[in-house]
């Protein structure tokens, strides 16, 4: 508990048997009232791993529904167990759960409704072997993003967030893709509905075990990146109604 706040770490989980132990072994269980693993029916043994490991709460998806279609079971699932203040981290050790402190603060402290891990805010990201066409794509990305929905964040893209329960509550995230994009269109409606965004840095590392898409799907999660902010604008201009917002 957080000041009577209930504090849940959601975990997206996809054939992460090799790093959720370490992923575990770094979240604050003295602050983290609930740890909740969806998997998106892995290939490998996470689920049961998770069970030894001592995770109660684990949503199974018996098809591989994607990425935002497991944020999307989870999110449901921490509101149902009334979590006040919820934690996503990915169980590919890519991102520490040791900034879970720092992250249920701010919102705890009600100075922000979210808070972001921005890789981009000082020099983590190539320093943790970001790849640098990834690196150059992000910069390009959130620089047109920010001129689309009017905003400044560092970047749009990082997949360690924290959201109060009042925020998932008050947007469509149901109507998102279920795909990676899924992220970016969260962001846009917390943007549209003014909630507040903080950003710390966050370290980040890549590497064999760490989850990646590939070139391909890279280039498919940018097209759906540029989509999303076109129809932010429009939305917000009144020339189309989206049933995103």
């Amino acid at each position: 508990m957080y000041k009577d706040k209930k504090v849940a770490v959601v975990l997206p989980a996809y054939n992460a048997e090799k790093t959720l132990q370490k992923t575990l072994e770094e979240i604050p269980t003295e602050l983290v009232d609930i740890i909740i693993l969806g998997d998106d029916n892995s290939l490998d043994n996470t689920v049961e791993l998770a069970r030894g490991l001592g995770i109660q709460e684990i949503c199974k998806h018996d098809i591989n529904k994607g990425y935002g279609a497991n944020q999307k079971t989870l999110y449901t699932k921490a509101l149902e167990l009334e979590a006040d203040i919820v934690v996503m981290v990915h169980p590919d050790y890519q991102y520490t759960p040791l900034l879970i402190p720092a992250m249920v603060n701010i919102i705890g402290e009600g100075l922000y409704d979210v808070v972001l891990g921005s890789r981009i805010l000082g020099k983590g990201a190539l320093i943790g072997g970001m790849p640098k066409y990834k690196y150059v794509a992000n910069r390009f990305l959130t620089f047109f993003q920010n001129l689309l929905v009017s905003h400044k964040l560092s970047e749009y893209h990082t997949g360690y967030r924290a959201f109060s329960a009042e925020v998932l509550q008050g947007i469509k995230f149901m109507e998102n893709s279920d795909d990676f994009v899924f992220d970016n269109q969260m962001l846009s409606q917390i943007i549209m509905k003014e909630y507040g965004i903080a950003e710390i840095t966050c370290p980040t590392k890549y590497f064999e075990e760490a989850s990646s898409i590939n070139f391909k799907r890279s280039m498919t999660y940018g097209i759906g990146v540029l989509k999303t902010s076109i129809i932010h604008r429009l939305h917000k201009w009144k020339l189309i109604k989206s049933k995103l917002y």
